[in-house]
């Protein structure tokens, strides 16, 4: 017999080489229709895998990273036998056709360039071969007898891979109907169980992602458990095509990217509004919760980044140069700038907690590739803090973060889930540290009741780290705040504070940052209001629009008025009809169109027009200034 061990610690004891799937519809049937995968030990495997050995076994659905790739990955499966059977003159090769996050992909080496046409097609043989329902049957096969079988198949890409695999690797291949792929796994049992996919796009891919290979063509797509998640999930693609913060960033004139500073962003008026209403209120909150702003030099010596470690193991990312003779580098972080500040004078335990801000800029060399927008940039400013800390200070003053973090992301309306990431096997410091360190990230995130899940092992060399991962206003999330306890910068920069006893001990720090990188927080917010800021962040936030010219004089001391107020005002007196400088206001996502004619102009009145409304409201104007003021204040999501 063999023993299972269930998630709750339940054990099943089945009879040896039972098969996964006949374990779980002896559990429930309803479980066994909607299992996709398995895992056992840790490793997600087929439903059709014998049970062999005692193991801890955990049953996948689509709700499971490890069910959602077994579907995924059978439905890259299915585009690849839809195109052989589609294009069998085409001389159709077989590259490779892995899951990723949120759908699949397959390269293919083929005479025909396919079509937006071809996908539909492509798209309706796959659903065909879904209603086929064909059985996945997993094979392990001798490697001269696999690189005989696709040598006559034609399959060139796949005998370069089995050939580049090392002699000890197991070879396996999945079939299904008539079409046979080399594949380790893992798969769901049937075609059948894909419910929900569509084909998205075609693109140019090198073999092996080198430019001194062919070029391929790859097929993205996707696929889901239920017509209706795929349906919002193409949805809220297509509010994320209308929501891209460099589409959106040009219109609203906000910033520019330029070949001559390539991942270096320029920003414009409006949005360098937009920047330093964020930094006010960045600083506002941190002013209120205790911290002191310092600002470290954006170029030192190499002996610093030698001692923080930065120069061995981040040199490749560092933009350095040479002073008087001496090495220096461009700082890619903050920390060690804070350290020095820390040195420079003795501390005692009554100083600590002491917390340390910096907006600092930093650089880093991205590959250009990898750049995108706001979102991956070579330059950036980082809301660092550092907190330094006594031991018994560690839960306190995470639980103080925290509440900073919640209150920040709270008023732009984002939602959060945390991760804590434990201890890797190479990590520095004693257990007795970690574990103190560890249980002081938990306590703080089981106190507040917060929603999070633990990456075993997943935590940086020199301490354990909470991620906070906020959720936008189309469901897409975005990992920005970070906690992280530090218990090697410390000790490598001999940070020291004099104890109650008299004796130097040392301090624990935390790192931290709240928006993570200016710049990627405004794409962000950008995405998730779609342009149309709150009015406190709006780069104008009224705009008065004269009927005619004997207006003009109304709207001007309008104007000024609300500017020596504070507010963001502007008014268009051009020579144009009302009609249409309504809708120009309207695709610059004003919060407020005031409309002003005799009406108004005798009455002291404005016609007020929010952002994404058709009516307008007369109101004394007085009041409007007053309400712009108060939502102003209240730093309001709402108009």
């Amino acid at each position: 017999m063999v023993k299972l061990t269930l998630p709750d610690g339940a054990v099943r004891e089945v009879e040896h080489g039972t098969t996964l799937l006949d374990v779980v519809k002896q559990m429930s049937n309803s479980l066994a229709k909607k299992a996709l995968a398995a895992s056992l030990d840790g490793k997600t495997v087929d439903l059709m895998t014998p049970a062999e050995k005692d193991a801890a076994f955990e049953v996948l659905t689509f709700a499971d990273a490890g069910g959602r790739l077994a579907l995924r990955h059978t439905c890259s499966h299915i585009m690849a036998q839809a195109v052989k059977r589609l294009y069998k003159d085409c001389s159709v090769q077989l590259a490779i056709g892995p899951a990723i996050e949120n759908g699949f992909y397959y390269d293919f080496d083929m005479e025909r360039q396919l079509t937006d046409a071809d996908l539909r097609d492509i798209e309706k043989e796959m659903k065909k071969i879904v209603k086929e329902n064909l059985k996945l049957e997993r094979r392990e096969i001798p490697r001269s007898e696999a690189i005989a079988y696709f040598k006559e198949k034609g399959e060139n890409y796949k005998v370069e891979l089995i050939e580049d695999l090392p002699e000890d690797v197991t070879i396996s291949t999945y079939t299904q109907g008539e079409f046979t792929d080399l594949c380790a796994g893992p798969h769901v049992v049937s075609t059948g169980k894909v419910k929900a996919l569509k084909l998205q796009s075609v693109a140019g891919a090198y073999w092996r992602g080198s430019e001194k290979n062919k070029m391929l063509q790859r097929i993205y797509g996707t696929a889901f458990e239920k017509q209706e998640e795929l349906d919002a999930y193409l949805h809220m693609l297509e509010e994320a095509a209308k929501r891209d913060h460099r589409k959106l960033g040009r219109e609203l004139d906000l910033f520019s990217l330029h070949e001559e500073g390539p991942g270096f962003p320029f920003f414009h008026p409006n949005g360098m509004i937009v920047r330093n209403e964020l930094l006010n209120y960045w600083r506002e909150v941190h002013r209120r919760y205790g911290y002191q702003e310092i600002s470290t030099p954006v170029i030192l010596s190499r002996r610093l980044w030698e001692t923080s470690g930065h120069w061995f193991h981040y040199r490749e990312n560092m933009y350095t140069t040479t002073i008087d003779d001496e090495d220096y580098a461009i700082k890619p972080m903050n920390c060690p700038g804070g350290m020095l500040v820390y040195k420079s004078q003795l501390h005692s335990y009554r100083d600590l907690p002491l917390r340390l801000a910096e907006l600092g800029l930093v650089h880093r060399h991205e590959l250009s590739g990898a750049l995108h927008g706001l979102f991956r940039v070579r330059n950036f400013t980082q809301d660092d803090a550092h907190l330094f800390v006594t031991p018994d200070q560690i839960e306190g003053e995470i639980q103080h973060t925290i509440d900073l973090f919640d209150e920040v992301y709270r008023t732009f309306g984002l939602s959060y889930k945390a991760e804590l990431s434990t201890r890797p096997e190479d990590s520095m410091g004693s257990d007795e540290m970690w574990e103190l360190a560890t249980n002081g990230l938990q306590k703080a995130l089981e106190n507040r009741g917060l929603d999070y899940i633990v990456n075993e092992g997943d935590g940086a060399f020199y301490g354990p780290k909470i991620d906070f991962h906020l959720r936008d206003s189309i469901g897409r999330t975005w990992q920005c705040g970070t906690i992280q306890l530090d218990m090697s910068l410390p000790e490598k920069f001999d940070l020291t504070y004099v104890g109650e006893d008299g004796e130097k001990h040392r301090p624990v720090m935390l790192h931290r940052v709240v928006y993570g990188s200016i710049e990627r927080f405004i794409g962000i917010l950008i995405e998730n209001f779609a342009g149309a800021f709150p009015v406190w962040m709006a780069p104008v936030q009224v705009r008065i629009l004269p009927i005619t010219e004997r207006h003009a004089d109304y709207a001007e001391q309008l104007r000024r008025g609300m500017f020596d107020r504070g507010i963001r005002v502007e008014v268009d007196d051009r020579n144009e009809k009302t009609g249409y400088k309504i809708r120009e206001s309207q695709v610059k996502k004003t919060p407020y169109t005031l409309v002003v004619g005799d009406q108004e102009q005798e009455g002291h009145t404005v016609a007020v027009r929010k952002y994404g409304e058709k009516d307008s409201t007369v109101m004394p104007a007085a009041d409007f200034i007053a309400l712009v003021q108060k939502k102003i204040a209240e730093r309001a999501q709402a108009y």
